[in-house]
């Protein structure tokens, strides 16, 4: 499922407090924003690009720009870039799930594994490690232990929308589409800005899914 970019804060930008650099910041950030939602990654980036030079090492931005070069089919450039948010945010989730991503998709998954297991230990009590755990056990081919994973996630934060989303598409392939439709209407309820997420339900009500029967 592709990511999303991070979205600045706004507490820089209050009425009547936001120096000049303060808003070049916010235009540059909007203006990347809004190229990327129109597939204009190039241009986007030089945006993010541009509010880093004003608010350098800001994780977010590092992150968006990762995001921009991925899109361009550019992963080395999306790695370094992600691996320089993390250094400054080590629980940057977003970040965390594109770099295992990138690394899982060009052949690199033990660097992936290795990466959320250093993340598991220092985090055993949050979802999103499980999570991401589960992500890779699925790109993995084993669906039982990326089911087992993602329901720890999800005993640890029931409405976590990664877990649900990623147990929702082990469950389509383990050709179980009403826990899918399930999962996906749960992450919808949480979050209803996510079209590749309403695309899958979509699909699996056009062809039928019910709901899921108690076991």
């Amino acid at each position: 499922m592709r990511r999303g970019l991070a979205i600045l804060g706004t507490a820089l930008f209050v009425a009547g407090c936001a120096t000049e650099t303060d808003q070049r910041l916010r235009d540059y950030s909007s203006d990347g924003l809004q190229l990327f939602q129109q597939g204009q990654f190039q241009g986007a980036r030089e945006s993010f690009q541009a509010a880093l030079a004003l608010k350098p090492d800001d994780p977010d931005l590092l992150y968006n720009i990762g995001q921009c070069y991925e899109r361009q089919g550019a992963n080395d450039q999306a790695e370094k870039s992600y691996v320089a948010c993390l250094a400054r945010a080590p629980d940057h989730v977003p970040c965390r799930f594109a770099l295992a991503s990138v690394q899982a998709r060009t052949g690199r998954l033990a660097d992936a594994t290795r990466m959320t297991q250093d993340w598991l230990v220092s985090r055993p009590k949050q979802a999103d490690p499980y999570a991401l755990d589960g992500y890779l056990w699925h790109q993995a081919g084993d669906l039982p232990k990326a089911q087992a994973r993602l329901q720890q996630a999800l005993e640890l934060e029931p409405q976590n929308i990664r877990a649900l989303i990623e147990l929702g598409l082990v469950y389509e392939a383990m050709n179980r589409p009403d826990r899918a439709r399930a999962l996906y209407e749960r992450a919808l309820d949480r979050d209803a800005n996510q079209p590749d997420v309403a695309r899958r339900l979509n699909a699996l009500l056009a062809k039928g899914a019910g709901r899921p029967r108690p076991e």
